[in-house]
Order: structure tokens, then sequence, then C-alpha cells
């Protein structure tokens, strides 16, 4: 008689479930976003909801962007071939900087915000 094991779950119990961003113009932050990997979970004029690998959602509000900064980076499997998508959809990435936990790029988002774009380095499934 065979016995049934469900495979052990190694990933953490929790992960971030919403990220935020003040947008002048939702629609173009959004068509941002979309470009750089992410999928539209619901859109309105003042206010977009996409979502990342893993199920965390960028909220993206109507407001005044400022000098606010983007909180957060992005991580990519490929970090290159990323960079070179995102050159070919004229986002005007900088080169990689090589470095000791990740080696990165920058785009700016449409406000005009540096984003970093880092290479994984996750552990396991995600």
């Amino acid at each position: 008689m065979s016995s049934t094991h469900e495979p052990r779950d190694d990933r953490p119990g929790v992960w971030v479930g919403h990220v935020a961003v003040t947008a002048p113009d939702v629609a173009a932050a959004s068509r941002f976003w979309q470009t750089i990997g992410m999928r539209p979970v619901f859109e309105r004029d003042d206010f977009a909801v996409l979502e990342l690998r893993g199920g965390t959602h960028l909220v993206i509000v109507a407001g005044d962007a400022g000098s606010e900064e983007i909180g957060f980076d992005v991580m990519v499997d490929d970090l290159q071939a990323t960079r070179n998508l995102f050159n070919d959809a004229g986002l005007n990435p900088t080169p990689v900087t090589e470095g000791t936990i990740h080696s990165s790029f920058t785009v700016l988002d449409p406000a005009g915000r540096a984003l970093t774009i880092n290479s994984s380095h996750v552990v396991g499934p995600v």
C-alpha cells in the first residue's frame, strides 16, 4: 500500500500584498507598468491596479507625484534580456551596473521617477 504525501512548501508564509504609487496621469502610468511586465487587474481614470508575479498588486492613484520617489524596485529573471526589451520599447534604460548581490539598471516612469530593475536572487519557487 502506497501513501500519498503532499509536497513540502518551503515558500515564506507572507508576501507583499499591495504597493502604491501616485501618478499625475494614471493611464500613462498604467501603460508604463504594463510595458515592464505587470498584468492589468482594474483600471479607471483616477485609479488602477496591476499585478506582479506572486500576486502582489501595484495600486496607481491619481495625484501629484512631486518629489515622491518610487519606494520599491523590481526583480527579473534575465536582466540583460529585460534591458533589451525595455530599450526596444523606448524606455531608454541605463547601462547595467554590476553589483555584489544584484546587477541592475534604471528606467524613468512617466512622472520622471527612477525605477531600479534588479537581477533576481530568489531562492526556490515564488
